[in-house]
């Protein structure tokens, strides 16, 4: 039972009406976030909760300290060539932001990264942006745009300093270290300059925090004179630019969730209309690579028009074309390998994809191939049973070698550089782990669990060694939307967990893209309690198998994964001994209904679209968790973490689900960050302070907090 001290929020009863169904709301004032009542509900909930949890401060403090001192706070990142440039970022102990810099090359054929030591002065370093200068003042600092003009003397870059989301954009001369006077206030994420670094092309969001417009600004000039390239005016798209490394074009993407159109201008004529390669076509997604093969400049393309798990097409860059049947096939379709990119360098591709659950990388060598069609694609061979490899920032047309990033349970971060000739790997740096860390003593695993249906689920788990014991306390992490996969990855923080003898585990549920683009269509719309129920079977195994027990396993999720944990905690609740749910997506319906707030329209292809679908909106109804809160069950202890100034998931969201679950007994606690957005809060002492009370929060409810 809640304590009886825990803030009780008043009933104003709203009613909506959708589909001849009557929905009273008792909470909904609580999305009044001017309100002066409402900002004194919130701050009486983090009371409550320092309160309830003040206990655990000592241990918190040992927890950030064992975060701390496992990190290595002077450090670098590897080098990556860029022009004239090795651009890299390093940490300075105490200080929470990074510094973005750069050092020159030696010469044309210095392609071998310098090998730079942390906290020893780099000879001829010039310091791009500080980020600890530019946040001086400000409780939340985020990039959103950095960007370095090729010829290398001009950057651009975005900075939040709400966490809603809404950059402003300026320009800094980087020969004389002046401030533009270019300023462009309320950009979205991503700016980048044309190829000559006379333009900068940047988008700006709608009242629905859209990217739905993108624009030229010419550097030097008024912001009121910038030219609108392209408007989109469908609410369900918004809008991104980029340009190809190549540079010959400049590529503008207008996507929904699963329809696509590409335009390309060229690299050196800016001004020019933007022109559309294939038309959009409703349900059909691409993207778009441009690639010299034999001699001739081809455009890439990656395409699911009849291909669920994405063929790759080529076409010639001067071609009309409506679609994939006036291309070359350069890898057919798989019904068990899901492509996902294909990058072009002037010697070779890279394609990355997923087979059997895990991430994949293939090399292809452009050498003596005079036509796309023929081009052959070589795994890169890794040995453990799970793992993370993707390709790194590979920015340069012209380089010999491919920069990759690998990692797993067990295996910290680990940067490669492969060289495309003699297909050799060669290891430039792996996470520092300080403290002795030994990979040897941590164990990882896969195991399947079967849901109701009958589908086999992945799990992957990850323990210590002659500490876990077998049952014994356990995490099940889980996500399972916008087929985005939760690929086994290395921790620093979870080493805090994994010691005190928890074993980690990764629920890979319907809904995400760990198993293909099926695997992401039986988990979303009118499938979507797949997610919930693959969640469900996952735990019953792990209990099954010995793992653990009830009374020894906590749930956590985030934003959509917080949806799961809302679900699961109404369909299940007595499989968990406590469930964290971060920035959690649990008015679903109410959210879904209202095109007004940020994202929703975009948001109907993932959920379907309940204000014009009666089916739809009894589906989310059935399964959103602020409507199916439950009084006939006991649940367990339930921590929500989340931010006054989200946009992706709005504060009242938890606001509400915490005070409906107080209704029914339910032990619930709010935590809100009142300076941050949805990645919480900025800063990397900041989010190891706040990992840390999320983990001393687990501990507690797993009985391990002494």
């Amino acid at each position: 039972m809640p304590n009886e001290l825990a803030p009780i929020a008043p009933k104003r009863p709203a009613t909506r009406q959708h589909h001849g169904d009557t929905v009273v709301d008792n909470y909904e004032w609580l999305r009044e976030k001017d309100n002066p009542e409402v900002i004194a509900h919130l701050e009486a909930e983090n009371a409550y909760t320092e309160a309830e949890n003040s206990a655990l401060a000592p241990l918190r403090q040992t927890l950030f300290e064992e975060i701390k001192g496992r990190t290595l706070e002077t450090d670098l990142s590897v080098p990556v060539r860029e022009g004239d440039w090795w651009y890299y970022s390093r940490s300075v102990e105490g200080s929470e932001y990074a510094l973005h810099c750069r050092a020159p090359i030696s010469g044309p054929d210095d392609w071998t990264p310098p090998a730079l030591e942390p906290g020893v002065d780099v000879v001829s370093e010039q310091v791009l942006l500080d980020g600890n200068v530019e946040a001086e003042g400000h409780d939340f600092f985020s990039l959103g745009s950095f960007d370095v003009s090729q010829d290398g003397e001009l950057l651009a870059w975005a900075v939040d300093t709400e966490g809603d989301e809404r950059f402003t954009l300026r320009v800094r001369n980087l020969v004389t270290g002046e401030e533009l006077p270019d300023e462009i206030p309320n950009t979205s994420h991503g700016a980048t300059f044309s190829p000559d670094g006379r333009y900068i092309f940047y988008t700006t969001v709608d009242e629905s925090w859209r990217p739905d417009t993108l624009w030229r600004h010419e550097v030097g000039t008024p912001v009121r004179a910038d030219v609108v390239v392209l408007s989109e005016p469908d609410e369900r798209f918004w809008v991104g630019v980029g340009v190809t490394r190549s540079a010959k074009y400049i590529v503008v993407v207008v996507s929904s969730s699963v329809t696509s159109e590409w335009l390309v201008i060229p690299g050196d004529d800016a001004t020019a209309e933007p022109r559309v390669l294939w038309p959009r076509r409703d349900g059909v997604e691409y993207s778009v690579e441009h690639a010299v093969i034999g001699g001739e400049d081809w455009f890439l393309l990656l395409h699911n028009d009849a291909a669920p798990n994405f063929e790759l097409v080529a076409l010639r860059t001067d071609a009309v074309s409506t679609g994939p049947e006036d291309a070359l096939v350069v890898r057919a379709h798989s019904a068990d390998i899901r492509l996902e990119d294909v990058e072009a360098f002037a010697g070779h591709l890279v394609l990355s994809y997923r087979r059997a659950g895990l991430s994949q990388l293939g090399i292809a060598s452009l050498d003596g191939v005079h036509s796309p069609d023929t081009v052959t694609v070589s795994e890169v061979p890794f040995d453990e049973p799970l793992y993370t490899v993707g390709s790194g920032n590979n920015p340069e047309w012209a380089q010999p070698t491919v920069r990759l990033g690998y990692g797993s349970l067990v295996t910290p971060a680990t940067i490669y550089n492969l060289d495309v000739r003699s297909g050799e790997l060669t290891q430039l740096k792996q996470q520092p782990v300080l403290g002795g860390y030994d990979p040897g003593e941590y164990d990882q695993k896969r195991e399947w669990a079967v849901a109701d249906d009958g589908t086999r689920v992945p799990i992957s788990l990850v323990w210590k060694k002659n500490v876990a014991t077998r049952p014994g306390p356990l995490e099940l992490y889980g996500y399972g939307s916008y087929e985005a996969s939760m690929d086994p990855s290395f921790s620093v923080a979870r080493l805090s967990l994994l010691d005190r003898g928890v074993t980690f585990a990764i629920a890979h549920v319907r809904g995400g893209g760990e198993l293909g683009r099926a695997w992401y269509e039986d988990g979303k719309a009118l499938s979507k309690k797949n997610t919930f129920t693959d969640f469900v079977a996952c735990a019953r195994h792990l209990i099954a198998e010995g793992y653990t027990t009830p009374e020894q396993m906590v749930a956590e999720g985030g934003s959509a994964g917080g949806l799961l944990m809302g679900a699961v905690a109404n369909l299940a609740p007595e499989l968990f001994a406590g469930i964290l749910a971060g920035v959690p997506f649990v008015d679903a319906l109410t959210s879904i209904l209202d095109p007004s707030l940020p994202l929703t329209v975009i948001e109907w292809d993932e959920w379907g679209n309940p204000l014009e679908d009666g089916e739809v909106y009894a589906y989310m109804k059935s399964y959103s968790p602020y409507e199916n809160v439950r009084e006939d069950v006991t649940y367990p202890p339930i921590l929500a973490v989340t931010s006054l100034n989200d946009t992706r998931v709005l504060y009242v969201e938890p606001a509400k689900w915490v005070a409906r679950l107080r209704e029914v007994g339910a032990p619930a606690q709010l935590k809100i960050e009142m300076s941050a957005g949805h990645g919480g809060v900025s800063g990397r002492y900041n989010a190891w302070h706040e990992r840390a009370y999320e983990l001393a929060w687990l501990l507690k409810v797993l009985g391990l907090a002494d």
